[in-house]
């Protein structure tokens, strides 16, 4: 059954009934239509995806590089990159956060000549990212500037689909840290990040941080407990942030 959770409902006395406990599973939201939700994610397909841009506002700023790493049961089977030419100017500070200037991009093509690539691409599985958020807004905002809507929509393009975050997760399996910056998050990890802020590096750092993360026991083992539970986890850390910012 898509959708399904691990736990099984009940009626409101709490006592199971017979025959019909396999129709009484919680309907997950945020779950891609290719997996159902008892799914373990060893079977499953995965595209972790990272965008390097012009700045740190995904609604203004431009892509510069765009990566995508499939990962599917249980190691990367396929790397794929593009650098992008923004159609402006890179800013040095960004510049010198992922090292990719104007000279750099000068041939590359814009957004729109890579697009129809990176859709084939992200319909390789189930979208993940590191503050996944980010990336989400910077993919879309390139896809409206550029006019595209594609026929058939990957996972990662469905508003409905939530996307892997191991940041969410990193909040909360590493709780007593005082950094969750992706390398250092990784380095606690044992996990190599040689490149750091380059597309393809971070998207592959991002899956393998996963992967680490999903040994722990309080990671659930199935796709609809997953997601139920990373909604969960967001929720609470909104309503911590919201704390913070009153104090």
């Amino acid at each position: 059954m898509r959708g399904g959770a691990e736990s099984i409902g009940c009626f409101p006395t709490g006592r199971h009934y017979p025959g019909i406990a396999h129709l009484l599973r919680i309907v997950v939201a945020g779950l891609a239509e290719e997996f159902a939700g008892d799914t373990h994610l060893d079977e499953m397909s995965f595209v972790a995806i990272d965008t390097e841009t012009t700045g740190r506002d995904p609604e203004v700023d431009r892509a510069v590089e765009i990566a995508c790493v499939i990962f599917r049961r249980g190691e990367v089977v396929s790397r794929r990159s593009w650098l992008v030419n923004p159609g402006r100017p890179i800013p040095k500070e960004s510049s010198d956060v992922h090292g990719i200037d104007d000279e750099a991009v000068r041939e590359a093509p814009p957004f729109a000549a890579i697009a129809a690539e990176l859709i084939e691409t992200l319909a390789e599985g189930i979208p993940l990212a590191y503050n996944a958020e980010y990336d989400r807004k910077v993919l879309s905002a390139e896809l409206a500037r550029a006019g595209i809507t594609p026929a058939a929509l990957p996972p990662a393009l469905r508003r409905n689909v939530e996307w892997i975050d191991p940041l969410i997760w990193a909040r909360e399996l590493q709780r007593a840290e005082k950094s969750r910056a992706l390398s250092e998050v990784a380095q606690r990890l044992g996990i190599p990040l040689e490149h750091a802020h380059r597309a393809t590096d971070d998207a592959e750092a991002t899956l393998h941080v996963f992967s680490a993360f999903r040994r722990d026991p309080r990671v659930p083992r199935t796709y609809g407990a997953l997601v139920q539970e990373q909604r969960r986890l967001s929720r609470l850390f909104d309503e911590e942030r919201k704390v913070w910012r009153r104090a």
